[in-house]
């Protein structure tokens, strides 16, 4: 179940032995990624309270309006700012409440993938523990603090001034991405929700995925109509629609689900970075169909900002049969001869 947890006095709390120092909250109901994580210096002063729960193109999951994806699928959440008192550090504490057994299972089950990653480019989870709450419970994961936020946050910040991620940026950032995915790949799992807003960005300015809460198994071999209608509902809830793969919207009854359902939303990524806003945010504000527009192959513009090399990256990225979609290796390999030389990485640096 999880490390201990009590309520020693007002504004602390122990988990796993540990005193923390409640500052405030973050938000409630969807995640405010952009106080995920923790804060470098334990001399720094703490962000003021958010003003309230931004919705971000990004934030939307399927077409009935804004999911709850961001944090618990189904319990509702919150988002604590809290100092471990044995280390003067800030961390975020997500409190998920579970008003059933499933809801239980399923934060058990997103603090289980946490723990199955040690990696740079993966967000780690500090502690985890099962408070009961009457004939409730409320799980809580203890995370890092990021004081720089979200990619998104990144990309918004700019193109408020005008301005883009440079192909230098955009490469090193898809490096760092593209090696969380591939440690999650080769465990057999897929992410499924890759987006900006769960692209979190380090003190370096290195990337690194949280929201482990819609992970599955990466293979998924359909047999029927019934297996092929649920995996659709599924993603219809855990998918965010502007980021999700066309063979998801509409899943066939014999078919072969892999884990380049990835690919195709780091390809939306990839957009992102590249003009300020992913390839299908306006396709779904404006009330049009996602599901239509993705079936089409995408039109990328024409900029100057970007090489060839990139935009044909793009292309293979957003490609609309999944079996003709590269796997993340051969991304990583492509990049990787795309990337700057060492005298100039230190131009990079977001």
């Amino acid at each position: 179940m999880g490390h201990a947890l009590c309520i020693c006095s007002r504004g602390t709390v122990t988990i796993d032995h540990k005193r923390y120092l409640f500052i405030h909250k973050l938000g409630e109901g969807l995640l405010l990624e952009s106080h995920l994580g923790r804060v470098a210096s334990k001399r720094e002063t703490p962000p003021p309270p958010p003003q309230g729960i931004p919705l971000d193109p990004s934030s939307m999951g399927d077409d009935l309006g804004p999911s709850l994806t961001p944090l618990a699928h189904s319990g509702f959440s919150f988002v604590d700012l809290v100092e471990g008192l044995h280390d003067g550090q800030f961390y975020a504490l997500k409190r998920i409440l579970c008003h059933e057994q499933q809801d239980r299972e399923e934060a058990q089950r997103e603090a289980d993938m946490h723990r199955l990653f040690h990696h740079p480019n993966i967000l780690h989870l500090v502690a985890y523990c099962l408070r009961e709450r009457g004939t409730k419970h409320e799980a809580w994961l203890l995370l890092p603090f990021f004081k720089r936020g979200t990619l998104w946050n990144e990309i918004e910040k700019l193109k408020d001034k005008g301005n883009f991620l440079t192909e230098e940026q955009i490469i090193q950032l898809l490096l760092g991405i593209c090696r969380g995915l591939e440690a999650i790949h080769t465990k057999g799992y897929a992410h499924r929700d890759l987006k900006p807003t769960n692209i979190l960005l380090g003190d370096e300015g290195q990337p690194v995925l949280m929201d482990l809460g819609s992970m599955n198994q990466a293979c998924i071999r359909v047999e029927g109509s019934r297996q092929a209608l649920a995996l659709q509902d599924w993603a219809a809830q855990r998918c965010t629609i502007s980021y999700r793969a066309p063979e998801l919207f509409s899943v066939q009854s014999h078919c072969v689900i892999d884990e380049r359902t990835d690919v195709w939303s780091l390809g939306c990524v990839l957009y992102a970075m590249m003009f300020g806003e992913g390839p299908y945010d306006m396709v779904f504000q404006k009330g049009d169909s996602v599901a239509l527009a993705v079936q089409n192959q995408l039109s990328i513009p024409q900029n100057p900002r970007h090489s060839l090399a990139l935009r044909q990256l793009l292309t293979s990225m957003m490609t609309v049969d999944p079996q003709q979609r590269p796997h993340v290796p051969l991304l990583l390999s492509q990049l990787e001869v795309l990337q700057p030389s060492a005298q100039d990485e230190h131009t990079t640096h977001i």
